[in-house]
């Protein structure tokens, strides 16, 4: 029998960075469908993983990284997708990927992982590089359209057909999923 995990990558984001304002009007738009996904699985019992940059604060302390994030940009965002304590797990990465220097491909082992479905920001790097490591791990993919976000309309699109067609990623909407 499959298992699947949600991985939320990157949602705690001060969006501070140059296209910053258009990837967090970008990220509102996604937050619900994410949010009904993580009810689905915390309600089935199933693995819900943030994996989010650290901010150069290299502790992976969900509260710490939200109040360093907490901006005009980014506080409505952050406190509606925040991780829930003592449920969800919770990873920092160096980089781009959610599995380069991280103990994710572990975590998803000992949890008899198989199935990934990715959500986040930004879809057109940091999605796409967290797809590109999982489909080389031999993880099923599963990337809604309505889930990721980037800073523009072109990119998030070239990324979801490059995770459809190179990654053989399901990406139909969220409300499409059979979970």
């Amino acid at each position: 029998m499959s298992k699947t995990a949600l991985l939320i990558i990157d949602m705690i984001n001060d969006f501070n960075f140059d296209e910053g304002e258009a990837l967090a009007k970008n990220t509102r738009k996604i937050i619900d469908p994410i949010l009904t996904l993580k009810k689905n699985f915390n309600e089935q019992d199933m693995p819900v993983i943030y994996i989010n940059d650290h901010y150069n604060l290299w502790q992976a302390d969900f509260e710490k990284i939200m109040e360093y994030c907490s901006n005009e940009k980014s506080e409505a965002i952050i406190k509606k997708i925040a991780p829930e304590k003592n449920q969800d797990y919770f990873l920092i990465k160096p980089k781009h990927s959610a599995f380069y220097g991280t103990a994710l491909h572990t975590l998803l082992q000992q949890l008899k992982v198989d199935t990934l479905i990715l959500s986040g920001v930004a879809g057109n790097i940091c999605v796409l590089f967290t797809a590109n490591d999982a489909y080389m791990r031999e993880y099923n993919l599963i990337i809604p359209e309505d889930c990721i976000a980037s800073n523009n309309d072109q990119d998030n699109h070239y990324a979801l057909t490059m995770m459809k067609n190179v990654l053989t990623a399901e990406t139909a909407p969220s409300t499409q999923l059979d979970l």
